[in-house]
C-alpha cells in the first residue's frame, strides 16, 4: 500500500472517479464508504438522466466535461459502454435563442471543441421528431452524448479495486473524527476507519457531512422533474437505446433523450423545490431511492404541452412515469472543491454533476497527490472562494433557487444578481444614490457602473453606441466619465477590492516567501507582485504596501488570497493576517488635476518629490486620516486613498467639494474598465488565471528571480524560455463592434484563441480586446478576426500599452 490513508465519503460518480484517479497515481490506501448499495447508491448519480452537454461559458467547466466524455468513452462494463456518443443538439424556437446559439457556438469553439450551427432542415435531419416549422436553427456538438452513470461508477470501482482500493457499501457515516485541528478518521455505523485525509463526495448530503467538521457548505439540493413516455409509435422497433442526439429546448426549459422506443423529458420550468440535506430520507426509508421524490404531475403540465408541440410524434404517447430527482445547486453554478479552511485533511468535491464528474475526479487527485492541479484551472471552483455573507443560509437558498429558475435563461455577462440585494454598501452609497448611480454587484458590494448625474457631460462628445448586446447595462455616460477622467479628475469608489493586513515580526519574511517581487523594502514602498502556485501558475496579482516595519497592507483579489495567506502562516505565531475590507473604504482620485484637488486639503507634501510613484504615506485630508498610495489602474496621476468606514462619507464630501470647481466628476466601473484596458492592466480571474504563467501573461516584470526563494520560483525558471502563448492586445476599428469576452479569435478559418477582457477605448477611439493567442501570432500588426455571434470582426494585434507608453502621466 502507498500514500496516506484516505477515506472518500460517497461512491457516486464523483467518489468513484476520485478513487480511480487517485489510485492510478499510486495512492492505494484508500477506502470508499457509502450508505447505499453499490454501484447504484441512491444518490443523484443513480437516477441522473445522463445528458452530457459540454458547452459552457466557463472554459474550466467545458474542459472538465471534455475529460469526462473522453474517459467515459474508454470505459465499459462487460462490453456494455459507459457513454453513448450520439451528439448534442440545442434548438432555437425564438430569434433571441438563435442569437444565443451563435454565442454558445463561440464559447465551445473558443474552448477547442468541434461544433456546428445547423439550419432548421439540418436540425430535423439530425432529430426527425422535431417539428420543422417550430425551430429556427440549432447547435450541434458531435462529441456530446449520454453518460451511463451507474455503469461508469461500476467501471471505475472495478479499476480502483484492482489497485487495492476498498469499497464499503451500507456504511452510514456518523461523524468525522479529528484532533488538534486535523482529521483522524471517519466514524460509521459499523466502526471507525482511520484517515489522514477525508474527501466528502456525498452529493446532496454534502452539507450534512461538512457540518460534522464545522464547515458551512453553500449547497442546496433541489428537485428537478424527469419523465418518461411510453412507446412512441414513430419509434417503434428501435432496438438501440439511443440513436438521436440528446436534445435541448432551452426556450421552454426542456431537454430530451432517447430510451429505446420512448423519450425521456427533463424540465426546469417548474417552481423551485428545495429540500434540506437533513430531510432527505435514508436508503432504507426511501420507497425507490433517497434522491427520488414523488412526481408532481401538476408541475409538469406545461412541459408536456410544449413537448407535444416541439415533438409532434409524442402526441400519440403518454407520460407513463416520472420523478422529482434531487440535484445539487450552488450560488454561482460552480462546484465546491478543496480543503476546509479550518480542519486540515478534510476535503470536499461537491455540487458536481455527471457531466463534469470524471474531470473533477482527475482534478482532485492531482490536487491531493501533487499539491496543485495541473490539468484544470480551478479558481472558479475552489470552495474557499466565498465571502462570509455568501455562506448565510438565507443567501444560499435564495441564490440557489434563482440559479435553478435561470438554468436555461439567456444571461448577459453584466446581468445583476437577484435578491437578496443590497448586501454590502460602501460609506459612499448615499452620495452615489444622490448622483443617480446605476449599480451592479461585486462580491456583494453595490458598485456604481455609471452616474446619471453625469448625463450632461455626453453632449458634444464623440461616444459611439455599441451593438445591441454590448449596449445592455451600458450608457454613453460611461464614455463621458472616461474622457473627463483623462481631462480633469475623477473619483472612483474602490471599496469593493479586498484589503488584507499582514502584521507581526515575521511578516516581511512571510511575504517574501509568497511573492514574486521584493516587498521587504523601505517603509512607504508599494510593490505590484504576484502569488504563484508551485507549478508557476498565477494564483493572484496583488499590491503590497509596507506601512511600518512589521505592518503591510495587501490589495488582494478575493477570499482565495486570504485563504492562501492563512494556509501558509508560520506555526510560531509571528505573523497575523486580517481582512480589513469591511471596516475600511477607498477612493481612487485620478486625473491630470488630481494634485490640484488633493494638495490644498493637506499639510503633507503630495508633490512628485514628496510622494513618488508606487509609494505610500499616512496623512490627513481635511480632518480625515488616510493611507495614501500613489498608484493608479486607469493610467493617470493620482492616489488610492484609504480610511476607516466611519470616516468614508466625510472623505468623499471633502474631495468632492474640492474637485467640483476644477471640473471633476465621480465615475463608475464602466469608465474604469475602459481606461485600464487602454493602459494594458490585467485583471486576475479574467485575463490571467492559475493556468497561465507571468511570462505568458505579460507580467514577467513583477518577477524577481534574483531575490530569495519563493513559491513557484523553480517552476518559473523552467517555464521562462518556453512561452508558447501570449496575452495579446487587439484593437478594433469599427466603433459598434464592441465584444464582451470569451469570443473565439480566428487566424483565417482556424480558431486560435479567445478574448478575455474587452471594452471600447473612449480616449483612443478604438475597440480593445485582450486575447490569448499562440506566441507566433502575437506580433503587432498581425490581422485576426473575432467571432461575435454570427459575425467575424476584423481586429489587429497592437503594441501595448495603447495609452501613455512612456508613463509620463502616471509619474508627473
Amino acid at each position: 500500500m502507498a500514500g496516506p490513508r484516505v477515506v472518500i465519503i460517497g461512491a457516486g460518480v464523483v467518489g468513484a472517479a476520485l478513487a480511480d484517479e487517485i489510485s492510478a497515481r499510486g495512492w492505494t490506501e484508500v477506502t470508499v464508504v457509502d450508505q447505499g448499495p453499490l454501484p447504484a447508491t441512491g444518490g443523484s448519480s443513480s437516477h441522473a438522466p445522463g445528458l452530457v452537454f459540454q458547452t459552457n461559458s466557463s472554459k474550466t467547466m467545458t474542459e472538465l466535461a471534455r475529460y469526462t466524455v473522453e474517459k467515459f468513452c474508454s470505459l465499459d462494463v462487460d462490453g456494455k459502454p459507459c457513454f453513448l456518443q450520439v451528439g448534442g443538439l440545442e434548438v432555437a424556437t425564438t430569434p433571441e435563442r438563435l442569437t444565443e446559439l451563435h454565442r454558445r457556438h463561440g464559447w465551445i469553439t473558443a474552448w477547442g471543441i468541434e461544433s456546428r450551427l445547423l439550419t432548421p432542415d439540418e436540425c430535423v435531419e439530425r432529430h426527425p421528431l422535431v417539428d420543422r416549422d417550430k425551430v429556427l436553427g440549432g447547435l450541434l456538438v458531435p462529441t456530446d452524448g449520454l453518460a451511463k452513470a451507474v455503469l461508469a461508477v461500476e467501471a471505475q470501482i472495478r479499476r480502483a479495486t484492482e489497485r487495492g482500493v476498498r469499497f464499503l457499501a451500507r456504511h452510514e457515516v456518523l461523524d468525522v473524527t479529528r484532533a488538534d485541528g486535523e482529521v483522524t478518521g471517519v466514524l460509521t455505523d459499523q466502526g471507525e476507519i482511520p484517515a489522514d485525509i477525508v474527501v466528502c463526495c456525498a452529493g446532496i448530503w454534502g452539507p450534512k457531512i461538512a457540518r460534522m467538521v464545522g464547515m458551512n457548505l453553500p449547497l442546496t439540493p433541489l428537485a428537478h422533474q424527469l419523465a418518461w413516455t411510453g412507446p412512441v409509435p414513430a419509434l417503434a422497433g428501435q432496438t438501440e437505446e439511443a440513436v438521436r442526439p440528446i436534445l435541448r429546448h432551452q426556450d421552454a426549459d426542456l431537454y430530451y433523450r432517447d430510451r429505446f422506443d420512448g423519450i425521456g423529458i427533463g424540465y426546469y420550468g417548474h417552481r423551485p423545490m428545495p429540500i434540506s440535506a437533513d430531510d432527505i430520507l435514508s436508503v432504507d426509508e426511501a420507497d425507490e431511492m433517497p434522491s427520488v421524490l414523488k412526481f408532481t404531475e401538476e408541475d409538469f403540465e406545461d412541459a408536456w404541452t410544449e413537448t407535444q408541440s416541439l415533438l409532434p410524434a409524442t402526441r400519440e404517447a403518454k407520460v407513463e412515469e416520472g420523478i422529482n430527482g434531487l440535484f445539487s445547486f450552488t450560488t454561482d453554478n460552480f462546484p465546491l472543491l478543496g480543503e476546509s479552511p479550518d480542519v486540515k485533511g478534510f476535503w470536499v468535491a461537491e455540487a458536481v454533476w455527471v457531466t463534469h464528474s470524471a474531470g473533477v475526479g482527475r482534478a482532485m487527485a492531482e490536487w491531493l497527490v501533487d499539491g496543485h492541479c495541473s490539468s484544470f484551472d480551478l479558481h472558479e471552483c475552489d470552495v474557499n472562494r466565498f465571502e462570509p455573507h455568501q455562506l448565510a443560509p438565507e443567501y444560499v437558498l435564495a441564490r440557489d433557487c434563482q440559479n435553478f429558475v435561470e438554468v436555461y435563461d439567456i444571461l448577459h455577462p453584466l446581468q445583476p444578481s437577484g435578491e437578496p440585494r443590497p448586501i454590502r454598501t460602501s460609506p459612499f452609497h448615499a452620495r452615489q444614490q444622490e448622483h443617480g448611480a446605476f449599480f451592479l454587484e461585486a462580491n456583494g458590494w453595490e458598485r456604481p457602473q455609471w452616474y446619471e448625474a453625469n448625463a450632461g457631460l455626453v453632449e458634444g462628445r464623440s461616444i459611439p453606441t455599441p451593438n445591441d448586446w454590448a449596449a445592455q447595462f451600458w450608457s454613453p455616460v460611461v464614455g463621458a466619465e472616461a474622457q473627463v477622467t483623462r481631462e480633469t479628475v475623477a473619483m472612483y469608489d474602490m471599496t469593493a477590492l479586498k484589503r488584507l493586513e499582514v502584521s507581526g515580526p515575521g511578516s516581511a519574511e512571510f511575504l517574501e516567501r509568497l511573492c514574486t517581487g521584493k516587498v521587504a523594502k523601505s517603509v512607504g514602498s508599494v510593490t505590484y507582485t504576484l502569488l504563484l502556485d508551485h507549478d508557476g501558475g498565477i494564483r493572484s496579482d496583488i499590491t503590497v504596501a509596507r506601512l511600518a516595519r512589521d505592518l503591510f497592507q495587501v490589495g488582494a483579489n478575493g477570499n482565495l488570497d486570504l485563504d492562501w495567506f492563512t494556509r501558509h502562516l508560520p506555526a510560531d505565531g509571528t505573523v497575523q493576517v486580517r481582512d480589513i475590507t469591511p471596516g475600511t473604504c477607498c477612493i481612487g482620485l485620478w486625473g491630470p488635476l488630481a494634485r490640484k484637488v488633493l494638495q490644498p486639503l493637506t499639510d503633507e507634501d503630495f508633490s512628485n518629490e514628496g510622494l513618488k510613484y508606487f509609494r505610500a504615506k499616512r496623512a490627513y485630508i481635511g480632518s480625515v486620516p488616510v493611507t495614501a498610495m500613489r498608484l493608479s489602474y486607469v493610467g493617470e496621476l493620482g492616489w488610492e486613498l484609504y480610511t476607516t468606514a466611519d470616516q468614508g462619507q466625510k472623505l468623499w464630501d471633502t474631495l468632492w467639494q474640492a474637485a467640483q470647481p476644477l471640473g471633476g466628476v465621480i465615475a463608475g466601473r464602466g469608465a474604469f474598465n475602459s481606461l485600464r484596458l487602454e493602459k494594458g492592466y490585467r485583471s486576475f480571474g479574467t485575463d490571467m488565471t492559475y493556468e497561465h504563467d507571468p511570462y505568458e501573461a505579460g507580467v514577467g516584470f513583477a518577477v524577481k528571480l534574483d531575490k530569495g526563494d519563493f513559491i513557484g520560483k523553480a517552476a518559473l525558471e523552467r517555464r521562462k524560455e518556453n512561452v508558447r502563448r501570449r496575452l495579446t492586445c487587439l484593437t478594433i476599428d469599427d466603433p459598434r463592434s464592441v465584444v464582451l469576452g470569451k469570443e473565439p479569435v480566428y487566424d483565417g478559418d482556424r480558431a486560435v484563441g479567445y478574448v478575455t477582457s474587452a471594452a471600447y477605448g473612449y480616449t483612443i477611439g478604438k475597440g480593445i480586446a485582450y486575447a490569448w493567442l499562440p506566441a507566433e501570432l502575437a506580433t503587432p500588426g498581425t490581422p485576426v478576426q473575432i467571432g461575435y455571434f454570427d459575425q467575424r470582426i476584423e481586429a489587429v494585434v497592437a503594441e501595448e500599452p495603447l495609452f501613455d507608453p512612456t508613463m509620463s502621466r502616471l509619474r508627473g
